[in-house]
């Protein structure tokens, strides 16, 4: 039984205002070369905090945040885990990749189900997801491995649904991983079985929105997946070439959908009663809207027809409290006592915000992959994001945000507030390094404002971010110079990187604070203790030390 009660720090006293947690996605420390937006952005306000402030650097990748490797970067999923959780848990990555090597994924119920239905009805086995190994939404090596493993268990008819990256990965080297799939597929064929490519399209055109932000792009890829609707191309590689002739530079998170056609003319896999799907992204964020298209039985949000007779899984499950999917291959990471709800239990009054693209994250994600609020303490708010390209309007909604925000604040009704300015991940992401550059000083200008409403509240501003983006907008070869092409363009870089993240307490009024000597590697994992102690409590028994040295 969980002891709910937060203990009171007995040498430190909670400010009379708020204590205001600021996470600059994507906003990493680089290089300080030319491919670094961070760097290169006028940021008179982060440089200020940075030098006068208490301050140091996080690890926001890999182990730290519950990835297989430090070679992994980390992601917003898992950085706002990390963040509101106060404790490292293993991540869908890691979790997924473990059920791969030990055969438990092939012992799921889930699997045992769609398998069963396509050798029963003759119907294909469809895989649906993002194709790289980029491991933030998803790994090639899992669906090679259970196209494999459906084929030892005698699965006669398999078709691909592929959504290429372009943004997790190099900007343009998906016809790299549709090779590496397609080479797989031929040895199969050739063994007599029926595998193919069916149909597919950049991640940012087709079925992977989140937060209901383009319910179009789902819409989308139902017409494209489901009913085979679409331009046609005898193969997913001319499809993705004929695009790149048909617009020079573009990427391949913005490739438009296509549809591969069958020896009859016809498209090669439209997914029909009877079949068997499995979606094999295991980050939640982006899955959950095609995921309620495919299992609501009252679906309203495009003409979707209706629902289909298929059994359909999820490489996990992407809502717990939804129960979306009802089958899932692998347990998510059951991650439970968050700092939110440790906050509401004790009657602190919290607030949550950010715009659409990251709204999820300062709430679903943050509370432990838990939809819904703890208490009715707790307001969350959701600005509307623009959905125009990001690069061409890089200061996205960082300015309503903050209206927002300090006008909440300034009814002393919240005593603990989140926030998320999406703009070095989402611009980052375009590979738009100006752009990025722009973003960055749109943030860095918000910063301003929060530090002159801070010191007027007598708060505090923890500043942070969940991961590394914007500080490396170009490539880099392993001699750490940036790779170039034949023209000498430097190679754009629309990743996540492994970077550590800027960390900074901003207190004004309060004196003494130091640093917690006994943290020598500090994490996103310690962020939450320290918060706490901003609000003059004592963190939970097993949460990673605060960064802080009180007591």
């Amino acid at each position: 039984m969980t002891d709910w009660t937060l203990k009171k720090l007995t040498s430190f006293a909670a400010p009379a205002g708020p204590v205001v947690t600021c996470v600059m996605d994507g906003v990493g420390l680089g290089l300080k070369d030319e491919s670094d937006a961070v760097f290169l952005a006028r940021t008179p306000n982060l440089d200020w905090l940075t030098n006068n402030t208490l301050y140091t650097t996080l690890r926001a990748h890999g182990v730290a945040v519950g990835m297989p490797s430090n070679a992994d970067m980390g992601n917003s999923e898992v950085g706002h885990n990390a963040l509101g959780a106060g404790r490292i848990y293993d991540q869908g990555a890691k979790l997924v990749q473990h059920a791969v090597d030990t055969g438990e994924l092939f012992e799921s119920t889930a699997w045992k189900k769609t398998t069963l239905r396509s050798r029963e009805s003759g119907q294909p086995l469809h895989f649906l997801g993002l194709l790289s190994d980029g491991n933030v939404h998803s790994h090639i090596g899992h669906l090679k491995a259970m196209i494999q493993k459906a084929d030892a268990e005698g699965v006669e008819k398999v078709r691909v649904h592929v959504l290429l990256d372009g943004r997790d990965v190099p900007e343009t080297s998906g016809l790299e991983y549709l090779e590496d799939l397609e080479q797989l597929l031929r040895a199969l064929r050739d063994k007599g079985r029926d595998y193919s490519v069916a149909s597919g399209g950049g991640r940012m055109k087709v079925t992977m929105d989140r937060y209901e932000a383009e319910w179009h792009m789902v819409e989308t890829g139902w017409k494209t997946h489901v009913r085979g609707e679409g331009r046609m191309f005898d193969s997913a590689r001319e499809a993705v070439e004929t695009f790149r002739a048909e617009s020079p530079g573009i990427g391949d998170q913005n490739l438009p959908a296509f549809v591969v056609r069958g020896t009859d003319g016809k498209a090669i896999g439209p997914i029909r009663d009877g079949a068997a799907v499995i979606f094999f992204n295991f980050r939640g964020d982006r899955a959950i809207e095609i995921t309620q298209a495919f299992e609501q039985e009252n679906f309203d949000k495009f003409d979707r027809g209706p629902r289909l007779d298929v059994v359909y899984a999820g490489m996990m499950q992407y809502d717990g409290d939804l129960k979306l999917p009802r089958l899932f291959l692998v347990s998510p990471p059951h991650i439970s006592e968050s700092q939110g709800e440790f906050l509401a239990k004790n009657g602190v009054a919290q607030l949550a915000i950010s715009e659409t693209q990251k709204y999820g994250h300062v709430t679903y994600f943050w509370n432990g992959n838990r939809s819904g609020k703890f208490a009715e303490n707790e307001t969350y708010i959701e600005i509307p994001s623009d959905t125009l390209p990001f690069e061409e309007r890089p200061w996205m909604k960082a300015a309503e945000i903050t209206d927002r925000l300090v006008a909440e604040l300034a009814t002393g009704k919240f005593k603990a507030a989140r926030l998320n300015y999406a703009n070095g991940d989402m611009v980052g992401h375009t590979g738009h390094r100006d752009a990025a550059i722009l973003a960055v000083e749109a943030v860095d200008l918000e910063l301003g404002r929060l530090l002159r409403f801070i010191e007027k509240a007598k708060g505090v501003l923890v500043v942070t971010a969940d991961h590394g983006n914007a500080d490396e907008m170009y490539s880099h070869g392993k001699d750490g110079s940036i790779e170039r092409d034949a023209t000498g363009r430097a190679k754009p870089k629309t990743s996540h990187t492994l970077n550590a993240v800027p960390f900074a307490i901003y207190a004004p009024g309060i004196s003494g604070l130091k640093l917690n000597p006994a943290v020598e590697k500090p994490g996103l994992g310690n962020v939450a203790a320290t918060t706490f102690n901003l609000l003059g409590f004592q963190a939970p028994p097993d949460y990673l030390p605060s960064l802080l040295d009180v007591k």
